[in-house]
């Protein structure tokens, strides 16, 4: 094993379905990866510290270093809901990485996507959030969470989908070939889902949402996929009015949204420059040349 000898770079990219790390040198050559669970700081911060340890270990033992490159890098966790100075204290005390800089998940994919250029980023996975480079500030739309937030997302797309076929069971709408398919998947009865439901978190929900971007031709696939993108159509033109700044679909489910979105906004459509993992590369480089 490598013992360490100069600094080294730690990134981190945390989400509601799981956590990416990468260690690298200064120069930014990634050296080691590694993965985790689930690093949602508001559904269950102890849970996302954990497996972002998880993560970061994992990394640096692909890379074939010594442990006493958590006390010798410089670190950037990007993570979903590291939204308040309080979360975004217990992070970087408690990540491992001696010196770290936190931040939502948010910044470090707009960061990788977008890189210092103007656009949209629309990013859609476990959850969903928007935001607008304008004039150097970084404009954000949604990302409240799956309770209140989150439109569009596969947390959002899954639960909907639950919702609809109670709806069938329940006589209100018919069944098609997606329903009936979930509704064995769950159990196959309503109290089933209910079930589910009463402990499921967005990860569980968003496991259910390839079967609705699989089934395009289904009536109740089509109808998710539609009003989901009714959402990230409405949102883009509060963040861009004018219409004419690119837009990249980031995320797990990102990109299923392209066809479903109006011709002009498809003409805009810009591949992303890299990963929120790429963006918290770049920003823990930043700190790590701030002495941060």
């Amino acid at each position: 094993m490598v013992q360490v000898s100069e600094t080294y770079l730690i990134a981190v990219d945390g989400g509601g379905s799981g956590c990416r790390a990468v260690v690298a040198t200064l120069a930014g050559q990634v050296l080691g990866e590694g993965t985790a669970g689930p690093a949602n700081a508001t559904t269950d911060l102890d849970q996302a510290m954990a497996n972002v340890r998880e993560a970061i270990g994992a990394a640096i033992h692909a890379a074939a270093l010594s442990a006493d490159v958590w006390q010798s890098s410089v670190g950037h966790l990007g993570l979903a809901g590291a939204l308040t100075n309080e979360v975004i204290l217990r992070i970087a005390a408690g990540c491992g990485v001696r010196r770290a800089t936190v931040s939502d998940d948010l910044e470090t994919a707009a960061a990788g996507a977008l890189g210092a250029g103007s656009g949209v980023l629309v990013s859609v996975g476990t959850g969903s959030v928007l935001a607008a480079r304008q004039g150097g500030a970084l404009v954000r739309l949604g990302g409240w969470g799956l309770q209140v937030s989150d439109q569009a997302s596969g947390a959002w797309l899954g639960r909907a989908l639950l919702e609809r076929v109670l709806l069938c069971h329940d006589g209100l709408e018919k069944h098609s070939a997606l329903t009936l398919g979930v509704l064995e998947k769950t159990g196959g009865t309503a109290m089933s889902i209910v079930r589910f439901a009463s402990t499921a978190r967005p990860a569980d929900y968003a496991k259910l949402a390839p079967l609705v971007v699989a089934a395009p031709e289904d009536a109740h696939g089509r109808a998710l996929m539609k009003d989901g993108a009714a959402y990230l159509r409405r949102a883009l033109m509060v963040l861009d009015p004018a219409e004419a700044a690119p837009v990249c679909l980031a995320g797990g489910l990102g990109p299923a949204y392209a066809d479903w979105l109006p011709p002009e906004m498809q003409e805009r459509l810009v591949a992303p420059a890299g990963t929120a993992l790429d963006g918290a590369l770049q920003m823990a480089r930043s700190a790590a040349e701030r002495g941060a």
